[in-house]
Formats: C-alpha cells, structure tokens, sequence
C-alpha cells in the first residue's frame, strides 16, 4: 500500500510503498476514504511537542474508511460498512484505568508505549489494522461525504469533556478557548447537548460573531482584556444565570491567568473540565485557592479523550440532526501531497475549519 512515513522528526514525510496490514484476532482492517490533518500536526513532526512516537510510524490518527476484513470476534460489522476509525486504543488487559495511546499520534507513559508497539500505524496510508471496539459504524454515507465526518475526530475530545462533567440539557457552559478550533467544537457540542447558553470569551471580535452568527443568542461572547479579576467579573456579567459548567482547552502558550479567570466563574458546586495545554510546554503550574474549591464543593475533571462509547453516541447526535458536521470547511490533498495538506493545516487552523487528506 502507499503510506506517508515520518522517519525522523524534522524531516518531512516520505510517501512510499509500506506493507499491508495483516489482520489478527480482535482486529479490523479498514480502507482509509479521509483522514483529518491536526492543526499543530506540523509541531508533532518536528519534535516541538515531544510526542511519544516511535520512529518510522505511518502517523494520523483515526478517520473514515470502509471495512477491507474483520477477525472471528466481530458479529455486527460486515465487509463495506463505512465506519469512523476511533484512534484511542485501551489496553485490554485493565478496564479500571487501561493504558492509552493515540495511534498514529502519540502514547502515555510506558503501557502506552508498549501498545505503540502494535497498533502504532496510523491512517496516512491506504489502509490501516485497528482494534475491533474502535471500528464504530456511520452507516450509509457517500466518498464525497467521508470528508465532512472527518470532523467527528475533533468534535468527539469535547464531547468526552461534557460528559465527564455530565452536562445536562438546560444548563449554561462556559468554553475556555472557545474561539480556537477544538474550543469552537465545544461550543456547537455544548449546544447539541441541549445546554440554554455558552459563554464564549475570547479576544477575537471576528471569531466571536462568527459564533453567534452561526448559533444564534444562545452563544454569549465575552471581549478579555487581560485583567483577571474584570475578566472574570464580565464573564460571570455575561451568562444569563449561575455558571454551572466550565470547559478549558487552552493551549500551552496561554497564561494561567486566562484560564483561572474562566475557572472561577463556576457556581458552587459546580463542574470544572479541564482538557487544555497549559503547563505542559513549562512554565508555572495552574493555581486554585483550596478553600474556595473545597467550601464552594467544586468538581474538577481533568479529561483525556473520552469513553470508548463516546463515538458511536456523537454519531447519533449528528443523525439525529442535532450537530451538524456541515459547519465546518473542508480542504482536501491526496496522500501524494500529504507534506502541503500538514503545512495548510497549520495555516488554516481556525474554528470550523478542516484539513483532510484523502489516500
């Protein structure tokens, strides 16, 4: 099969004939249609982010395929389903708290690393073998359509958020990072999920009534200005009652006084979901006062991913036409051109906006 093959961070990807996959017990090979480009995919393969990645990998991680050919375990998936390509693989072995890795993207801590070993290849290439639980089916779709629900990759890390906070409908969310591209994903999730209002701060005037032209007064945006304590007054000002719920997906270069202001909006007993980057590029750490936490009965979620039926339930909501994939524009390169499809995604990394190569 043709492959796109990091080698050695800092170079770029070499487009090459790589060996077909070859199916095992509790495994899925799948024909890749589309595959999203991340954003910061470009730091990735550099060695910016220091991602774990065992080099040579075919990276890229999850997408939308057909099934090629299914093991003996598998009961309802048939050959030719459409299916989404969930790239969070769990250790089998420990269901209470399963290694992770990110295939074709990254691993956590030395479990992690060991299931790289594996399921390491990632969905740059014509075809990848991927654990059978993550073969989740989309039903009938179009090639042309596999494009759009690429978007199910992005939109699917808030969703873990929101219901690791177990956000109900009727409620009011706050997105930290809202005008950025997993923070806008927040804010259209949120919604679908039948929360009344999102707050919506950010510095971007553009990016701020571009979300209420597209949802409508049931987004609430909030201009910072830097201050933390007027911050976070004019966003608590903002929301139509109590804050109940707080989502964070900052990324690492922001302060963690940004993020402290959006945190303390919260009402007490409220829920605090942090899914962001701050810290992890250095720096100090993020400071909340323990009384306040502890009187105010504050729940803070630090959130990785989601749960392995995250999937299958964000897919429902967007056939039942609660979340609609159709907000986002998309641009597509072949894997000859996977090299540019990296280059324009880290150009174009915006909200609602999404980079997808197509093998």
């Amino acid at each position: 099969m043709k492959a796109a093959v990091l080698k050695s961070f800092g170079s770029p990807l070499a487009i090459e004939k790589a060996p077909d996959p070859v199916l095992g017990t509790g495994e899925v090979i799948v024909d890749v249609v589309a595959t999203r480009v991340l954003s910061y995919m470009n730091e990735v393969f550099s060695g910016m982010r220091n991602y774990a990645l065992d080099l040579p990998i075919i990276p890229g991680p999850g997408g939308i395929g057909r099934v090629r050919a299914i093991g003996p375990d598998a009961t309802k998936l048939s050959v030719g389903d459409w299916v989404f390509c969930d790239p969070t693989v769990r250790s089998r072995d420990e269901i209470v708290a399963p290694d992770i890795a990110l295939q074709g993207l990254t691993a956590a801590g030395p479990g992690g690393m060991l299931l790289q070993k594996h399921f390491r290849h990632g969905s740059f290439a014509e075809q990848m073998r991927v654990p059978t639980e993550n073969v989740k089916r989309l039903g009938q779709i179009t090639s042309d359509e596999a494009t759009q629900w690429c978007a199910l990759g992005t939109l699917l890390v808030p969703y873990g958020g929101f219901l690791a906070a177990n956000l109900q409908p009727g409620e009011t969310v706050l997105v930290s990072g809202a005008t950025g591209n997993f923070g806008s994903a927040a804010v259209s999730v949120a919604l679908a999920m039948g929360a009344d209002c999102v707050v919506a701060p950010g510095r971007n005037d553009k990016i701020l009534a571009d979300l209420v032209g597209r949802f409508g007064d049931r987004v609430r945006p909030v201009k910072l200005t830097g201050n933390e304590d007027d911050d976070c007054e004019n966003m608590k000002r903002a929301a139509p009652g109590p804050i109940d719920c707080v989502f964070d997906i900052m990324p690492p270069s922001v302060s963690t006084t940004v993020v402290r202001a959006a945190i303390m909006t919260v009402r007490a007993y409220g829920r605090v979901v942090l899914m962001g980057g701050v810290g992890m590029a250095g720096g100090a750490g993020l400071e909340l006062p323990y009384p306040w936490i502890m009187r105010n009965c504050i729940s803070i979620h630090g959130v990785w991913m989601y749960p392995p039926d995250a999937a299958s339930r964000l897919i429902a909501l967007v056939r039942a036409g609660l979340l609609r994939l159709d907000e986002y524009e998309t641009t597509a390169f072949d894997l000859d051109h996977a090299n540019e499809a990296v280059e324009h995604a880290a150009a174009n990394g915006g909200p609602f906006k999404l980079t997808v190569i197509r093998p």
